[in-house]
């Protein structure tokens, strides 16, 4: 197996990572419309963040499973296993929950607020357990890089 293909995952989860803020910062200005007063709405509508929110969760769900299931291919081609720990299961726990809150984009659709109760408490939960995922994932990352076969010239000096 390439060596870089150990890295493919981790830059993976962390360009996730930023899209997952990036999304909540969009659904937190969407959710800022309701409270506005009408001048403010107005302006704000212009914006577009509900739909801009809305189009990013399918690509968070998708990178996401893809990422799971990637990290685990990977791991198991280099182990001939899965490292059972800590960072797999906090990340299968992490693709449970937004495969949860994937589901309830057509009870957000209908406006239900106990809907949108769960979609905030579920990603705040996913965006904790994806934080602690990046900082585990760059102890691996460091101990993948510590055990990396040295690196030798393509050409050796001539031995004199």
């Amino acid at each position: 197996m390439p060596f870089t293909l150990n890295f493919v995952h981790p830059v993976l989860m962390w360009g996730l990572l930023g899209l997952m803020l990036y999304s909540g910062y969009l659904g937190f200005k969407a959710s800022l419309i309701r409270k506005a007063s009408p001048d403010e709405r107005k302006a704000m509508l212009l914006e577009h963040y509900g739909a801009r929110h809305a189009r990013l969760g399918p690509v968070i769900l998708a990178v996401t499973l893809l990422g799971a299931v990637g990290g685990m291919g990977v791991t198991f081609l280099k182990h001939g296993k899965l490292l059972i720990g800590p960072h797999l299961f906090v990340g299968l726990g992490v693709a449970a929950l937004v495969i949860i809150t994937a589901s309830l984009g057509p009870s957000l659709q209908k406006g239900k607020d106990w809907a949108r109760t769960l979609h905030v408490t579920t990603n705040g939960l996913v965006l904790t357990l994806f934080g602690w995922q990046a900082i585990s994932g760059v102890a691996i990352v460091q101990k993948l890089l510590t055990s990396a076969p040295a690196l030798t010239p393509a050409i050796a000096p001539a031995m004199g």
